[in-house]
């Protein structure tokens, strides 16, 4: 069943849609995902559609976040596909040039695809990434928030009106 076809329902009994666990499992440390995934795929069978290849992406931004696109640059990027025997097709995309990291998010993707065993993935593999992206993104925020500087101006009274 492509993704296209996948009905709704499935993706309720999670709470995350394909974009949402390709997103998590992309952006998750390569160690991190190694350790949780390394029992899961091991033993998988799987053909290649397309090996891992490492390219470039541009990166595109909104000046304001609301602006006209520009340019940002390029970054380093590699992605894979797989085929599970069952059929399934797995897509996986990682910043940098870590092939294991962008095949263990393709075959994870492939397995996704299956309501029999997404609720466990989800619980012991996506669940678990997302909550340490949580907790790296909250450590960057009060570190950031440690430095903000707030400006004040005082009024003179020199020039009374």
């Amino acid at each position: 069943m492509s993704t296209a076809e996948m009905p709704e329902e499935a993706n309720l009994q999670t709470g995350l849609s394909r974009a949402e666990w390709l997103g998590i499992l992309s952006r998750a440390q390569p160690g991190d995902l190694a350790r949780l995934a390394a029992p899961i795929l091991k033993d998988l069978v799987f053909d290649w559609l397309r090996p891992p290849q490492v390219g470039l992406a541009m990166v595109r931004g909104r000046a304001g976040g609301t602006g006209t696109v520009c340019n940002l640059g390029e970054m380093t990027l590699t992605r894979c596909s797989v085929r599970l025997e069952s059929g399934t097709v797995g897509h996986g995309f990682a910043q940098g040039r870590n092939r294991l990291h962008a095949e263990q998010v393709a075959l994870l993707d492939a397995l996704l695809q299956s309501e029999e065993c997404r609720a466990d993935l989800v619980a012991c593999v996506i669940l678990p990434l997302k909550s340490l992206e949580d907790g790296r993104r909250r450590e960057r925020s009060l570190k950031a928030a440690a430095t903000k500087v707030e400006f004040f101006t005082m009024v003179r009274g020199e020039n009374p009106k």
